[in-house]
């Protein structure tokens, strides 16, 4: 999990690489969400969850003035050369 800090007027662009799976929570202020064609898009308050994958949102903005944060939770991601263990442990 990572937080996004956008202060007032803020803008960072979206890549759809690091938001692959995310799911994204506000948690303090607001984020407005730019479109693909640099459109405004929805404004999103505090506890508004969202993904953007498939969204074709560009960038997240903060329109106030006030500091924004957003939660950026990511599936976790398994090792996949880590060995398994499927034999169970037989006591003597």
């Amino acid at each position: 999990m990572r937080t996004l800090t956008l202060r007032g007027g803020a803008r960072v662009a979206v890549v759809a690489a690091q938001w692959c799976d995310a799911f994204a929570v506000v948690t303090r202020g607001r984020v407005q969400l730019e479109l693909r064609d640099g459109e405004p898009g929805p404004v999103l308050g505090r506890d508004a969850g969202f993904w953007l994958r498939g969204t074709g949102v560009r960038a997240l903005r903060n329109p106030g003035r006030r500091t924004a944060r957003v939660r950026i939770v990511t599936p976790a991601v398994r090792d996949r050369h880590l060995p398994v263990n499927t034999r169970t442990p037989v006591a003597e």
